[in-house]
């Protein structure tokens, strides 16, 4: 199989690469986490990359392109632990564009693709526990159209975001909807989050919203897999970045007038963690490639990826600290950063204990060892 990359992904992350570097340094970062954890400058800067519109097809403004580019994207983002997130509008294009009716893709896409609109997965409840079935918000329908009510909680960047994508059950089966953040019964409680973030409790009591599908657990399904694959993409790049700056530590570190890098138990330990990158590399990779996939056979390999990251996110970032000694867990060094951002990735859309019963409810009769 051909693991090279075109031209145009690329430059595509080359050009990513350049505003990470250059737009994002640790310094603006800290100054966006000291003012609340989110900035809209920030974001359209992104959006003028095109970025909010990579899943957006050319008709609907956007640039048309794939899960590997996403990929490229994110890996690139998660190297300078950008707060804004990108990942969101990368799930609001790919569920507007394949389930929303023509009228609402031409009420958002475009608005979205341009970074004039964030647009948010509002989907987790405290009794769901990841499990994706499981809701309380309910929907009803009337003469003047659908109402929805419920609680929805951790929503990211939820009381920045201009509406959300929400499931809810209509007579017991779960529909999608798009909620404006404007509309009347909709209450956001904002709070930052461990990596610096920011989130909410979203508070729906009869707010008015636009039905995506009715078909909303295979909607859903697909939206967090889109996650999914963008958190294990963004994971690498926080992993390989991390490696970077811990090796820079070792050979610049004394201890008994000697370079941390000359000890070779701890040459032993950072080979263990680029044992454990590249692994989750790979298995990011099998997450992007995968993300177009039939349901079932996309549901597995999403697991699979976010368990394998998950393991690699936990001994890469607690291996990174322990190699820096105290410094490493202080807020002033930047590593103690990149380990709050693995722990946070680590969670998102569901965590490896959780990813691991997903793998092994899916198993075949055969384990896959005869298959």
């Amino acid at each position: 199989m051909d693991f090279d990359f075109s031209d145009d992904q690329t430059q595509l992350r080359d050009a990513v690469r350049k505003w990470v570097d250059k737009g994002y340094d640790f310094d603006r970062r800290r100054r966006i986490e000291r003012a609340g954890g989110f900035s809209r400058e920030a974001y359209t800067e992104l959006a003028e990359l095109g970025l909010s519109g990579l899943y957006i097809s050319e008709d609907d403004g956007g640039l048309g392109m794939g899960p590997i580019e996403g990929m490229v994207v994110m890996e690139e983002l998660g190297r300078g632990i950008v707060l804004e997130p990108l990942a969101q509008s990368l799930i609001a294009g790919g569920v507007l564009s394949g389930y929303a009716p023509a009228e609402l893709k031409a009420q958002w896409l475009p608005n979205i693709a341009t970074g004039e609109a964030l647009v948010v997965l509002a989907h987790q409840e405290r009794k769901a526990r990841y499990h994706l079935e499981r809701c309380e918000a309910v929907a009803t329908q009337d003469a003047s159209g659908w109402q929805v009510s419920g609680l929805k909680n951790m929503v990211s960047a939820g009381d920045q975001a201009d509406a959300f994508i929400v499931p809810a059950l209509v007579q017991g089966k779960m529909a999608l909807f798009l909620v404006a953040r404007s509309a009347a019964g909709v209450t956001v409680k904002g709070y930052g989050t461990q990596d610096g973030a920011r989130a909410a409790d979203l508070h729906l009591h009869n707010a008015h919203a636009q039905l995506i599908t009715l078909d909303g657990l295979t909607a859903l399904e697909h939206a967090v897999d889109i996650g999914i694959a963008a958190a294990c993409a963004e994971a690498v790049g926080v992993m390989d970045k991390t490696m970077d700056v811990t090796v820079e530590y070792m050979n610049t570190r004394k201890q008994f007038n000697t370079t941390l890098a000359t000890f070779q138990s701890l040459r032993h330990r950072v080979a263990d963690m680029k044992m454990q990158l590249e692994l989750a590399r790979s298995m990011s990779y099998y997450a992007s490639l995968k993300l177009n996939a039939p349901t079932a056979e996309r549901r597995r390999a999403m697991a699979r990826a976010k368990y394998q990251l998950g393991t690699a996110m936990r001994f890469v970032g607690q291996q990174a600290v322990q190699l820096h000694g105290g410094i490493g867990v202080t807020d002033e060094y930047i590593v103690s950063h990149y380990f709050k951002k693995l722990t946070q990735l680590e969670i998102a859309f569901g965590d490896t204990l959780h990813q691991l019963g997903q793998v092994s409810a899916q198993m075949q009769d055969t384990a896959g060892v005869f298959a």
